[in-house]
């Protein structure tokens, strides 16, 4: 090829490139204050509407006692742990369905979330654990479902399809054991166990949020890290060996990041359904072709659960619901369209 015409293909190249870099940047600026909008929104309306200038003041140590309550004791610890458990979902999701390319492998639907749960419900149903300790049985029982998953997959390479129903599999034992141990709870523990097994915000506090935005301060930036390589892997083993990444390297470090954000999610608010799920296709309509989508995933992530939340809260009906009953309406009809869509040979 000439140079000149070489030249001429590298600037095309190059232009294309800045387009996609600027489409993207637009498009997490504008997940991003539609996030904030809705995050002032679920700190200003409740049973006891309060001015948007009255929380920015109480947000700036300023205010009225009873406003500062209001927002920073009341409102402040659900909003802020719905968005943080959004975004890490959210980007969990993502990994998952990039790196296995299979738009059913997020860790809601292949198990990940369910052993949370599972651990967390043996830990407090049976061993009567709290607080802390609490959340680190559902990190826990996340790692070691994974760490399962993968092994039984392993064998002959880890393909998408494979994980997914070897991680279904495994999900629907943990139902049942989970179910098992709720059966022979009493009433009120088990009651309390179902909520959360239902991904709940309700009654969140200072407390329980610092631990989860402490391991989003380092997970985030360590997945995004983590995901350099991503490009290549979704190319298939060969052809990203081949570039010169390390492919069980690289893929191990990556689900091990997914993995962890979902348990933290998860040990926070419970296994909220189907955010994991939405939040990459919807994410990956907003950006190029081709372009990494963990971040815009990440902030889909969190606007979808503080819109869930607020809508669980005022929208439906007179009663307060969780928000998982909010993000299972939304998840479940678009998991219905994509079996059938896959199961007349769409492609995915």
């Amino acid at each position: 090829m000439p140079p000149e015409a070489l030249a001429a293909v590298r600037s095309r190249v190059g232009c294309a490139r800045r387009a996609g870099s600027a489409r993207t940047a637009l498009a997490c600026g504008l997940l991003a204050a539609a996030a904030v909008a809705v995050f002032c929104l679920a700190l200003s309306r409740g049973d006891m509407s309060v001015p948007l200038r009255d929380v920015l003041s109480a947000l700036a140590g300023g205010g009225d006692t009873g406003t500062r309550y209001v927002v920073l004791d009341l409102r402040l610890p659900r909003a802020l742990t719905g968005l943080l458990v959004g975004l890490a979902l959210g980007m969990s999701g993502a990994v998952f369905q990039s790196l296995l390319r299979n738009p059913l492998a997020s860790p809601d639907v292949i198990g990940v979330t369910q052993g949370a749960g599972t651990a967390a419900v043996l830990a407090s149903l049976v061993l009567k654990a709290g607080g802390f300790a609490l959340s680190a049985a559902a990190l826990a029982g996340a790692l070691v479902t994974a760490a399962v998953m993968y092994l039984l997959a392993r064998r002959g390479g880890v393909a998408g399809s494979r994980l997914v129903l070897i991680g279904i599999g495994v999900g629907a034992g943990l139902a049942s054991v989970t179910s098992y141990v709720m059966t022979t709870a009493q009433v009120t523990e088990a009651q309390d166990a179902l909520l959360w097994l239902t991904g709940s915000l309700n009654g969140v506090s200072l407390d329980a949020m610092w631990p989860l935005l402490a391991a989003l301060a380092v997970l985030l930036p360590l997945t995004l890290l983590a995901a350099r390589p991503l490009g290549a892997l979704r190319l298939g083993d060969d052809t990203a060996a081949g570039l010169g990444v390390g492919v069980e390297r690289s893929r191990t470090a990556l689900l091990a990041c997914a993995v962890a954000l979902a348990g933290v999610a998860t040990a926070a608010a419970g296994p909220v359904a189907f955010v994991a799920f939405v939040a990459g296709p919807v994410a990956r309509r907003l950006v190029p072709a081709g372009a990494s989508a963990l971040l815009p995933a990440a902030l889909t992530g969190g606007l979808l659960v503080l819109c869930a939340d607020y809508a669980a809260q005022h929208l439906l009906w007179s009663s307060q619901f969780p928000v998982g009953v909010v993000t299972s309406l939304i998840g479940a009809p678009y998991l219905l369209w994509l079996l059938a869509r896959s199961s007349h040979g769409a492609p995915r």
